[in-house]
C-alpha cells in the first residue's frame, strides 16, 4: 500500500464522521435586524467638534436578552422565545446602532462608538435595555430603555423611555416589524431629549 492510498484510507472515516456531526441548531433562513426610519445620507460630512459629539455605549440588558432570540412573556413569571425568530445580533447591540443613527439624523451631532470617544470628547449615553420582546396576553411588543447621559460640565441625567406597538400576528416577521417600530420610537425620544 503506497502513501497516497494510506492517506486516502485514513481520510475516508473522518469525512464520513463529518457528515454525522452537528455543531448547533440549523440557522433560520433569515435573520432579523433593526432599521432606522431615518438614515444619514451617504457622503454627508459631519465635523467632529469637541463637546458636540455623543458617545453611545451598548446598553446593559437582563439575561433574557443576552441572546439573539425574541422573548415572549405570558403571565407574571412565564418566559419563552418566539419560534423561528433570530436577530442578526443581540438586541442591545442592534439597539445601540439604531440609537446612534437616530441621534445623528435628528440632532445633527456625531454619534461615536466608545472606541472613538477620544477623538472628540463630548456627551456619553449609557443605559439599560429592560424590555425588548412580546407580551403574549396583549399581543403587543414592549421596548423599555433607562438612559443615563453625562452632559458637558459633568451633569448627569437619567430618564426612562418606553414604547409599545401591536403585533399583527404572533410570528417572527410581524413581531420583528412591531419591535422595529417601537425601538425607533424610543430612539427618537432619546434623541429629542439629548437635543441639538
Amino acid at each position: 500500500m503506497n502513501v497516497r492510498t494510506l492517506s486516502l484510507a485514513a481520510l475516508l472515516p473522518a469525512l464520513a464522521l463529518a457528515g454525522c456531526v452537528s455543531f448547533g441548531p440549523k440557522p433560520p433562513p433569515e435573520l432579523l435586524r433593526l432599521t432606522p426610519t431615518q438614515a444619514m445620507p451617504a457622503g454627508q460630512e459631519m465635523p467632529l467638534t469637541a463637546g458636540q459629539s455623543v458617545t453611545v455605549l451598548v446598553p446593559t440588558a437582563p439575561a433574557e436578552l443576552s441572546n439573539n432570540r425574541i422573548p415572549v412573556r405570558s403571565g407574571t413569571s412565564q418566559l419563552a422565545y418566539l419560534k423561528g425568530a433570530q436577530w442578526a445580533d443581540v438586541p442591545a447591540r442592534l439597539f445601540r446602532d439604531l440609537l446612534a443613527e437616530t441621534i445623528r439624523t435628528r440632532t445633527g451631532r456625531p454619534a461615536l462608538d466608545v472606541r472613538d470617544y477620544h477623538l472628540a470628547p463630548g456627551m456619553r449615553l449609557s443605559g439599560r435595555l429592560h424590555a425588548f420582546g412580546l407580551d403574549a396576553g396583549s399581543k403587543q411588543v414592549d421596548v423599555v430603555y433607562d438612559a443615563t447621559i453625562q452632559r458637558e460640565g459633568g451633569r448627569i441625567e437619567t430618564r426612562r423611555f418606553e414604547a409599545h406597538a401591536p403585533a399583527a400576528s404572533i410570528d417572527e416577521v410581524a413581531v420583528a416589524q412591531a419591535l422595529n417600530a417601537a425601538a425607533n420610537d424610543v430612539a427618537a425620544q432619546v434623541a429629542d431629549w439629548i437635543g441639538k
